[in-house]
Protein backbone atom coordinates (compact mmCIF):
# COMPACT_ATOMS: atom_id res chain seq x y z
CA UNK A 1 0.00 0.00 0.00
CA UNK A 2 1.52 3.28 -1.21
CA UNK A 3 0.49 5.91 1.46
CA UNK A 4 2.31 9.17 -0.50
CA UNK A 5 -0.22 11.82 -1.19
CA UNK A 6 1.05 11.99 -4.71
CA UNK A 7 2.87 14.41 -6.92
CA UNK A 8 -0.07 16.56 -7.13
CA UNK A 9 -0.27 17.11 -3.40
CA UNK A 10 3.45 17.33 -3.13
CA UNK A 11 3.20 20.47 -5.69
CA UNK A 12 0.16 22.22 -3.48
CA UNK A 13 2.63 21.24 -0.94
CA UNK A 14 5.39 23.65 -1.85
CA UNK A 15 2.71 26.29 -2.67
CA UNK A 16 1.41 25.84 0.96
CA UNK A 17 4.79 25.91 2.46
CA UNK A 18 6.02 29.42 0.92
CA UNK A 19 2.87 31.04 1.51
CA UNK A 20 3.21 29.98 5.28
CA UNK A 21 7.26 31.39 4.92
CA UNK A 22 5.67 35.01 4.10
CA UNK A 23 2.56 34.63 6.00
CA UNK A 24 2.60 32.78 8.68
CA UNK A 25 6.13 34.25 10.89
CA UNK A 26 6.76 33.53 14.05
CA UNK A 27 5.71 36.98 15.50
CA UNK A 28 2.66 36.42 14.23
CA UNK A 29 2.48 33.02 16.08
CA UNK A 30 3.80 33.96 19.75
CA UNK A 31 1.34 37.08 19.39
CA UNK A 32 -1.67 34.42 18.74
CA UNK A 33 -0.31 32.33 21.58
CA UNK A 34 0.75 35.34 24.12
CA UNK A 35 -2.79 36.29 23.39
CA UNK A 36 -4.21 32.94 23.18
CA UNK A 37 -6.50 34.33 20.84
CA UNK A 38 -5.71 31.63 17.91
CA UNK A 39 -6.91 33.98 15.10
CA UNK A 40 -4.98 36.41 13.06
CA UNK A 41 -7.01 38.40 10.99
CA UNK A 42 -3.96 39.33 8.12
CA UNK A 43 -3.30 35.81 7.66
CA UNK A 44 -7.30 34.73 7.71
CA UNK A 45 -7.62 37.04 5.23
CA UNK A 46 -4.40 35.89 3.15
CA UNK A 47 -6.23 32.52 3.16
CA UNK A 48 -9.45 34.30 1.81
CA UNK A 49 -7.41 35.71 -0.98
CA UNK A 50 -5.71 32.87 -2.11
CA UNK A 51 -8.70 30.92 -1.86
CA UNK A 52 -7.69 28.63 0.22
CA UNK A 53 -10.42 29.31 3.02
CA UNK A 54 -12.26 26.18 1.51
CA UNK A 55 -10.09 25.27 -1.06
CA UNK A 56 -11.68 21.84 -1.15
CA UNK A 57 -14.95 23.24 -2.28
CA UNK A 58 -16.49 23.07 -6.17
CA UNK A 59 -15.80 26.55 -7.68
CA UNK A 60 -19.05 27.26 -8.12
CA UNK A 61 -19.32 27.97 -4.58
CA UNK A 62 -15.77 29.86 -4.86
CA UNK A 63 -13.76 27.00 -4.19
CA UNK A 64 -10.67 25.39 -5.95
CA UNK A 65 -11.82 21.97 -6.33
CA UNK A 66 -8.68 20.41 -4.08
CA UNK A 67 -8.51 17.21 -3.40
CA UNK A 68 -8.90 15.06 0.03
CA UNK A 69 -5.05 14.26 -0.31
CA UNK A 70 -4.13 18.02 -1.48
CA UNK A 71 -6.03 19.11 1.53
CA UNK A 72 -4.04 16.74 3.66
CA UNK A 73 -0.75 18.21 2.73
CA UNK A 74 -1.91 21.36 3.40
CA UNK A 75 -3.08 20.71 7.36
CA UNK A 76 0.12 18.83 7.45
CA UNK A 77 2.38 21.46 6.70
CA UNK A 78 -0.23 24.56 8.41
CA UNK A 79 -0.19 22.25 11.44
CA UNK A 80 1.63 24.77 13.92
CA UNK A 81 -0.35 27.92 12.71
CA UNK A 82 -2.84 29.36 14.59
CA UNK A 83 -6.37 28.72 12.82
CA UNK A 84 -9.28 28.52 15.14
CA UNK A 85 -10.76 30.94 12.69
CA UNK A 86 -10.36 29.17 9.58
CA UNK A 87 -11.50 25.52 11.28
CA UNK A 88 -14.45 26.73 12.95
CA UNK A 89 -16.02 29.17 9.95
CA UNK A 90 -15.58 26.02 7.66
CA UNK A 91 -17.30 24.03 9.90
CA UNK A 92 -20.41 26.78 9.74
CA UNK A 93 -19.74 27.14 6.27
CA UNK A 94 -19.98 23.53 5.20
CA UNK A 95 -23.14 23.07 7.58
CA UNK A 96 -24.68 26.16 5.72
CA UNK A 97 -23.51 24.38 2.22
CA UNK A 98 -25.16 21.16 3.16
CA UNK A 99 -28.77 22.43 4.69
CA UNK A 100 -28.71 26.26 4.39
CA UNK A 101 -31.02 27.65 2.47
CA UNK A 102 -30.49 28.84 -1.30
CA UNK A 103 -30.52 33.01 -0.19
CA UNK A 104 -28.55 32.08 3.23
CA UNK A 105 -26.03 30.63 0.99
CA UNK A 106 -25.77 33.65 -1.48
CA UNK A 107 -25.81 36.09 1.38
CA UNK A 108 -23.67 34.64 3.89
CA UNK A 109 -20.91 31.93 2.36
CA UNK A 110 -19.17 34.36 -0.10
CA UNK A 111 -18.01 36.54 3.00
CA UNK A 112 -17.11 33.47 5.16
CA UNK A 113 -15.02 32.66 2.07
CA UNK A 114 -13.57 35.83 1.44
CA UNK A 115 -12.03 35.41 5.12
CA UNK A 116 -13.77 38.72 5.89
CA UNK A 117 -15.96 37.41 8.48
CA UNK A 118 -15.52 34.21 10.84
CA UNK A 119 -17.80 32.40 12.60
CA UNK A 120 -18.66 31.52 16.36
CA UNK A 121 -19.76 27.70 18.21
CA UNK A 122 -23.34 28.72 20.75
CA UNK A 123 -23.54 25.26 21.68
CA UNK A 124 -22.18 24.57 25.50
CA UNK A 125 -24.39 26.22 28.57
CA UNK A 126 -23.49 27.00 32.25
CA UNK A 127 -24.00 23.70 33.90
CA UNK A 128 -24.72 21.40 31.07
CA UNK A 129 -21.12 19.88 30.42
CA UNK A 130 -21.22 18.11 27.39
CA UNK A 131 -24.68 17.32 26.63
CA UNK A 132 -25.43 19.94 24.41
CA UNK A 133 -29.18 18.99 23.62
CA UNK A 134 -30.12 20.26 27.45
CA UNK A 135 -29.87 23.56 26.32
CA UNK A 136 -31.98 26.11 28.05
CA UNK A 137 -31.09 29.17 25.60
CA UNK A 138 -35.13 30.31 24.39
CA UNK A 139 -35.35 31.50 21.48
CA UNK A 140 -39.86 32.86 20.91
CA UNK A 141 -41.90 33.69 18.25
CA UNK A 142 -42.06 37.40 17.61
CA UNK A 143 -43.94 38.08 14.65
CA UNK A 144 -42.08 37.52 11.71
CA UNK A 145 -38.70 36.99 14.20
CA UNK A 146 -37.37 35.53 17.23
CA UNK A 147 -36.34 36.75 20.52
CA UNK A 148 -33.39 35.12 21.94
CA UNK A 149 -32.60 35.13 25.63
CA UNK A 150 -30.20 32.89 27.90
CA UNK A 151 -26.30 31.86 28.15
CA UNK A 152 -23.58 29.94 26.27
CA UNK A 153 -19.92 29.03 27.55
CA UNK A 154 -16.69 27.81 25.44
CA UNK A 155 -17.90 30.65 22.66
CA UNK A 156 -14.65 30.44 21.65
CA UNK A 157 -14.09 33.66 19.29
CA UNK A 158 -17.26 35.16 19.82
CA UNK A 159 -15.20 37.95 20.78
CA UNK A 160 -13.59 38.44 16.54
CA UNK A 161 -16.69 37.00 15.28
CA UNK A 162 -19.26 38.15 12.97
CA UNK A 163 -21.65 35.21 13.69
CA UNK A 164 -22.51 32.68 16.36
CA UNK A 165 -23.88 29.45 15.36
CA UNK A 166 -26.41 29.39 18.27
CA UNK A 167 -28.11 26.42 19.58
CA UNK A 168 -31.59 27.45 21.08
CA UNK A 169 -34.44 25.91 22.46
CA UNK A 170 -38.19 26.61 20.78
CA UNK A 171 -40.46 24.25 22.76
CA UNK A 172 -39.93 23.13 25.88
CA UNK A 173 -42.57 20.70 25.90
CA UNK A 174 -41.22 18.32 23.66
CA UNK A 175 -38.56 15.55 24.46
CA UNK A 176 -34.67 17.52 24.36
CA UNK A 177 -33.12 16.06 21.47
CA UNK A 178 -36.76 17.47 20.00
CA UNK A 179 -37.09 21.48 20.51
CA UNK A 180 -34.02 22.79 19.67
CA UNK A 181 -33.80 25.08 16.70
CA UNK A 182 -30.28 26.76 15.61
CA UNK A 183 -29.64 30.22 14.53
CA UNK A 184 -27.07 31.88 12.51
CA UNK A 185 -27.22 35.49 14.58
CA UNK A 186 -24.63 38.50 14.07
CA UNK A 187 -22.74 39.20 16.39
CA UNK A 188 -23.55 43.27 16.62
CA UNK A 189 -27.20 42.17 17.44
CA UNK A 190 -28.22 44.15 20.56
CA UNK A 191 -28.49 42.62 23.91
CA UNK A 192 -25.36 39.97 23.37
CA UNK A 193 -22.40 40.29 25.85
CA UNK A 194 -18.59 38.48 25.45
CA UNK A 195 -16.81 37.80 28.24
CA UNK A 196 -13.41 35.91 28.31
CA UNK A 197 -12.86 32.85 29.85
CA UNK A 198 -8.83 31.90 29.99
CA UNK A 199 -8.62 28.20 29.87
CA UNK A 200 -5.69 25.50 31.34
CA UNK A 201 -4.82 25.50 27.56
CA UNK A 202 -3.59 28.92 27.11
CA UNK A 203 -6.66 29.85 25.26
CA UNK A 204 -8.93 32.55 25.23
CA UNK A 205 -12.73 31.23 24.81
CA UNK A 206 -15.80 33.04 26.31
CA UNK A 207 -18.99 33.09 27.92
CA UNK A 208 -21.62 34.69 25.84
CA UNK A 209 -25.02 36.17 26.88
CA UNK A 210 -28.09 36.64 25.26
CA UNK A 211 -30.53 39.27 26.63
CA UNK A 212 -33.87 40.13 24.12
CA UNK A 213 -32.11 39.26 21.03
CA UNK A 214 -33.84 39.81 18.41
CA UNK A 215 -33.25 38.44 15.00
CA UNK A 216 -35.65 37.32 11.90
CA UNK A 217 -36.56 34.53 10.53
CA UNK A 218 -34.05 34.70 8.11
CA UNK A 219 -31.28 33.63 10.33
CA UNK A 220 -32.70 30.27 11.25
CA UNK A 221 -31.37 27.58 9.63
CA UNK A 222 -33.00 24.11 9.44
CA UNK A 223 -36.53 23.44 10.28
CA UNK A 224 -38.24 25.07 13.58
CA UNK A 225 -37.60 22.36 16.12
CA UNK A 226 -35.19 20.50 13.67
CA UNK A 227 -31.55 22.12 15.31
CA UNK A 228 -30.53 18.27 16.31
CA UNK A 229 -30.24 17.12 12.60
CA UNK A 230 -28.25 20.40 12.01
CA UNK A 231 -26.21 19.67 14.95
CA UNK A 232 -24.92 16.54 14.28
CA UNK A 233 -23.97 17.85 10.52
CA UNK A 234 -21.92 20.27 12.30
CA UNK A 235 -20.49 18.16 14.71
CA UNK A 236 -19.82 15.52 11.90
CA UNK A 237 -17.03 18.02 10.28
CA UNK A 238 -16.14 19.54 13.45
CA UNK A 239 -14.61 16.25 14.49
CA UNK A 240 -13.38 15.58 11.48
CA UNK A 241 -12.06 18.82 10.90
CA UNK A 242 -7.69 19.10 10.51
CA UNK A 243 -7.63 16.15 13.13
CA UNK A 244 -3.96 14.03 13.79
CA UNK A 245 -1.28 16.68 12.89
CA UNK A 246 -1.52 18.67 16.18
CA UNK A 247 1.27 16.00 17.50
CA UNK A 248 3.42 16.21 14.20
CA UNK A 249 5.05 20.04 15.05
CA UNK A 250 5.05 18.85 18.66
CA UNK A 251 6.98 15.84 18.02
CA UNK A 252 9.51 17.66 15.53
CA UNK A 253 10.31 20.33 18.60
CA UNK A 254 10.74 17.51 21.17
CA UNK A 255 13.14 15.60 18.47
CA UNK A 256 14.85 18.90 18.37
CA UNK A 257 15.67 19.47 21.69
CA UNK A 258 16.65 15.57 22.50
CA UNK A 259 19.57 16.49 19.86
CA UNK A 260 20.91 19.26 22.16
CA UNK A 261 20.27 18.62 25.27
CA UNK A 262 22.19 16.47 27.60
CA UNK A 263 21.60 14.87 30.66
CA UNK A 264 23.57 14.90 34.06
CA UNK A 265 26.15 12.77 32.80
CA UNK A 266 27.06 14.98 29.83
CA UNK A 267 24.71 12.45 26.66
CA UNK A 268 22.73 13.69 24.45
CA UNK A 269 19.14 13.02 25.36
CA UNK A 270 18.22 11.42 22.25
CA UNK A 271 20.86 8.80 22.74
CA UNK A 272 18.76 7.22 25.39
CA UNK A 273 16.72 4.34 24.54
CA UNK A 274 13.57 5.09 26.76
CA UNK A 275 13.54 8.33 24.72
CA UNK A 276 14.04 7.01 20.99
CA UNK A 277 11.07 4.52 22.08
CA UNK A 278 8.86 7.03 23.33
CA UNK A 279 9.76 9.04 19.91
CA UNK A 280 9.04 5.65 18.14
CA UNK A 281 5.27 5.81 19.76
CA UNK A 282 4.63 8.93 19.51
CA UNK A 283 5.26 8.98 15.57
CA UNK A 284 3.21 5.74 15.12
CA UNK A 285 -0.02 7.54 17.31
CA UNK A 286 0.53 10.40 15.08
CA UNK A 287 0.76 8.25 11.91
CA UNK A 288 -2.28 6.26 12.72
CA UNK A 289 -4.10 9.78 13.65
CA UNK A 290 -3.28 11.18 10.14
CA UNK A 291 -4.40 8.15 8.56
CA UNK A 292 -7.95 8.05 10.48
CA UNK A 293 -8.09 11.56 9.60
CA UNK A 294 -7.84 10.63 6.16
CA UNK A 295 -10.52 8.32 6.24
CA UNK A 296 -12.62 10.87 7.29
CA UNK A 297 -11.79 13.47 5.09
CA UNK A 298 -12.27 10.42 1.96
CA UNK A 299 -15.92 10.15 3.52
CA UNK A 300 -16.66 14.17 3.44
CA UNK A 301 -15.00 14.50 -0.19
CA UNK A 302 -17.39 11.65 -1.21
CA UNK A 303 -20.37 13.80 -0.43
CA UNK A 304 -21.38 12.01 2.47
CA UNK A 305 -21.27 13.23 6.60
CA UNK A 306 -17.78 11.50 8.16
CA UNK A 307 -20.52 10.85 11.49
CA UNK A 308 -18.70 7.60 12.60
CA UNK A 309 -15.79 8.33 10.98
CA UNK A 310 -15.19 11.47 12.79
CA UNK A 311 -15.81 10.32 16.08
CA UNK A 312 -13.28 7.56 15.73
CA UNK A 313 -10.75 10.24 14.91
CA UNK A 314 -11.76 12.77 17.54
CA UNK A 315 -11.61 9.78 20.00
CA UNK A 316 -7.92 8.41 19.10
CA UNK A 317 -6.43 11.71 17.49
CA UNK A 318 -7.35 13.51 21.02
CA UNK A 319 -5.92 10.92 23.69
CA UNK A 320 -3.37 9.87 21.98
CA UNK A 321 -1.80 13.58 21.62
CA UNK A 322 -2.96 13.64 25.54
CA UNK A 323 -0.44 10.55 25.77
CA UNK A 324 2.07 11.71 24.04
CA UNK A 325 2.81 15.29 25.58
CA UNK A 326 2.94 13.48 28.77
CA UNK A 327 5.51 11.19 27.30
CA UNK A 328 7.43 14.10 25.94
CA UNK A 329 7.13 16.18 28.69
CA UNK A 330 8.38 13.31 31.47
CA UNK A 331 11.64 13.34 29.58
CA UNK A 332 12.64 17.08 29.81
CA UNK A 333 12.44 16.95 33.46
CA UNK A 334 12.66 20.48 35.43
CA UNK A 335 13.34 22.47 31.43
CA UNK A 336 10.35 21.27 30.75
CA UNK A 337 8.37 22.97 33.59
CA UNK A 338 8.95 26.26 32.39
CA UNK A 339 6.10 27.91 30.06
CA UNK A 340 6.53 30.08 27.09
CA UNK A 341 8.45 33.43 27.31
CA UNK A 342 10.16 32.26 29.83
CA UNK A 343 13.97 32.11 29.09
CA UNK A 344 14.97 28.31 30.66
CA UNK A 345 11.98 26.90 28.55
CA UNK A 346 12.81 24.07 26.63
CA UNK A 347 12.12 24.69 22.76
CA UNK A 348 10.46 27.94 24.10
CA UNK A 349 7.87 25.86 26.11
CA UNK A 350 6.04 23.92 23.15
CA UNK A 351 5.51 20.57 24.84
CA UNK A 352 4.32 22.14 28.11
CA UNK A 353 2.02 24.16 26.16
CA UNK A 354 0.76 21.56 24.09
CA UNK A 355 0.62 19.19 27.24
CA UNK A 356 -1.82 22.05 28.72
CA UNK A 357 -4.07 22.23 25.46
CA UNK A 358 -3.73 18.46 24.73
CA UNK A 359 -6.27 18.22 27.75
CA UNK A 360 -9.09 20.38 26.00
CA UNK A 361 -8.89 18.35 22.68
CA UNK A 362 -10.05 15.55 24.76
CA UNK A 363 -13.19 17.78 25.41
CA UNK A 364 -13.45 19.68 22.78
CA UNK A 365 -16.05 18.86 19.96
CA UNK A 366 -17.33 16.52 22.11
CA UNK A 367 -15.94 14.44 25.24
CA UNK A 368 -14.31 10.94 24.62
CA UNK A 369 -17.34 9.56 26.34
CA UNK A 370 -19.83 11.33 23.68
CA UNK A 371 -17.25 9.57 21.01
CA UNK A 372 -17.56 6.04 22.05
CA UNK A 373 -21.17 6.04 22.93
CA UNK A 374 -21.60 7.56 19.29
CA UNK A 375 -19.22 4.38 18.00
CA UNK A 376 -20.98 2.03 20.06
CA UNK A 377 -24.19 2.93 19.14
CA UNK A 378 -23.95 4.16 15.36
CA UNK A 379 -20.63 2.49 14.43
CA UNK A 380 -20.91 -0.82 16.28
CA UNK A 381 -24.83 -1.29 16.68
CA UNK A 382 -24.55 -1.90 19.82
CA UNK A 383 -27.68 -2.24 21.98
CA UNK A 384 -28.09 0.54 24.40
CA UNK A 385 -27.83 -0.98 28.42
CA UNK A 386 -31.03 -1.26 30.23
CA UNK A 387 -30.95 0.36 33.92
CA UNK A 388 -30.25 -2.48 36.21
CA UNK A 389 -33.11 -2.90 38.81
CA UNK A 390 -30.87 -4.37 41.25
CA UNK A 391 -30.65 -2.48 44.88
CA UNK A 392 -26.88 -0.38 44.75
CA UNK A 393 -24.54 -1.83 47.29
CA UNK A 394 -24.09 1.18 50.07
Amino acid sequence: MDFRLGAKSDAFRREVRAFLAEHATPAMIERCHRSGTLHDWAFHRALGKKGWIAASWPKTYGGQERDELEMAAFHEEAAHVPMDGLGITLMVASTLRRVGTDEQKAAILPGLLRGDAICALGYSEPGAGSDVAAARTRAVRDGDGWIIDGEKVFTTLAHEAQYVFLLTRTDPSRPKHDGLTMFLVPMDSPGIEVRPIHTLGGERTNATSYTGVRVPDSCRVGEVDGGWQVLMVALAYERSWALGREGVPVLRDFIAWARIARDDDGRRVIDDPAVRETIARVAIRNEVSILLALRATWVSASGQLPGVEGSMAKLFTSEAFQKSCSEMLAHQGHWGLAQRGEAEAAIGGAVEAAHRHAAVTTIAGGSSEIQRGIIAARGLRLPRAKASREPRER
